[in-house]
């Protein structure tokens, strides 16, 4: 396949543009949220691009853990999709970015022997990664303690990550070190790997990625002050150094127990009720996280509106999945327990809740 250019990016155009027909329109999310149960919103979802994959699940036995299975399917589907239409050149990224899903597959994995889980509960939340899974789950779960499944790594890009983080597990036997030592390798890569990409490509994937990267380091910054009550030091470590708009400096005010608010308010303008949030922090993060999520989906959806033949416009579609499947996950939960409206409706992203204010 030609490596970039109008040429390159023809077909994976064409078929992106008729693969975003297909997200689900603001009369279709209505719909979903007034379903009276989860059978009633299976049924409404059968009539979108979900159906083939909700068909397979058996009426008798329908429950939210087997909705959910199929629409991570779907997703998967789209991403491998992408990958394999792709520009040669771009195709890595894609890959890297698709691979988050296989960092959370690892951390079940290992939650799932500090655990004592069996495979078939460990196998029932894992995402389906197609062709590209790498990991053996099975075996790393049989192997009964987290030094020998990581051994089982060996041949992977997680096994020096993994054994380098394996000293302070065993001084704390807690899994915190190893996640965190996951999470920041895997964006490190993303990284990496946007910054190989040579002229246009690389401006237009950064105009994607680069806003999806601040907003992860930044929300990891809140979440340790916060949550974790770590000290300036750790929350500095377990950080990222670069981003997008966010900088070094921004993550170490955070760090510091500065004036969060005036970074926030910096680099996202307008947010709503923004010192409410933070005076009582623990519930008003996750609001503000949704709040900078829906500026996401509009500053992707914008991507539609420009210059089609770059790589921008795939990363932006596979991401729109990605909020998708989130808004369908908080969905098929409170239709399977029949939770009222009014106790959901706030933790959903989808365009009837949407803060129009796109990030720029």
């Amino acid at each position: 396949m030609p490596s970039g250019g109008v040429s390159g990016y023809a077909a994976i155009h064409s078929r992106v543009r008729v693969m975003y027909s297909g997200l689900l329109s603001s009369e279709e999310e209505v719909g979903l949220t007034e379903a009276t149960d989860l059978p009633a919103l299976v049924s409404s979802l059968k009539n979108t691009v979900y159906g083939p994959y909700l068909d397979r699940i058996d009426e008798k036995e329908l429950d939210d853990r087997k909705v959910v299975s199929q629409i991570k399917h779907r997703i998967s589907d789209v991403y491998l999709t992408v990958i394999h239409s792709a520009p040669a050149n771009t195709r890595s990224l894609v890959i890297q970015l698709f691979r988050h899903f296989e960092i959370d597959n690892l951390k079940a994995v290992l939650r799932g022997i500090a655990n004592n889980s069996s495979w078939q509960q460990v196998q029932d939340v894992l995402f389906p990664l197609g062709s590209l899974n790498i990991l053996p789950a099975q075996q790393m779960l049989e192997s009964g303690n987290i030094e020998a499944a990581i051994a089982l790594l060996s041949n992977t890009p997680y096994h020096e990550t993994l054994t380098f983080a394996l000293k302070r597990y065993s001084d704390e036997q807690s899994l915190f070190p190893l996640e965190v030592a996951l999470d920041l390798s895997y964006w490190r890569k993303l990284w990496a790997s946007v910054n190989q990409l040579p002229g246009q490509d690389h401006a237009q994937a950064l105009r994607v990625i680069g806003p999806l990267v601040d907003l992860n380091n930044i929300m990891w910054a809140l979440r340790y002050r916060v949550y974790h009550r770590l000290s300036e030091e750790e929350v500095i470590n377990y950080t990222l150094p670069f981003g997008y708009k966010v900088h070094d400096e921004d993550i170490r005010t955070i760090a510091a127990g500065a004036d969060v608010g005036r970074v926030v308010e910096r680099l996202y303008p307008g947010v709503s009720n923004l010192d409410a949030l933070l005076l009582d922090p623990e519930r008003g993060l996750p609001k503000l996280e949704l709040q900078l999520q829906r500026r996401l989906i509009a500053q992707f959806k914008s991507v539609f509106t420009g210059y089609p033949f770059n790589i921008s416009l795939p990363l932006a579609f596979v991401l729109l999945n990605e909020l998708e499947l989130q808004d369908l996950t908080v969905l098929i939960g409170a239709k399977s327990t029949q939770m009222p409206s009014e106790k959901f409706s706030s933790y959903l992203l989808m365009e009837t809740n949407l803060d129009k204010t796109a990030i720029v």
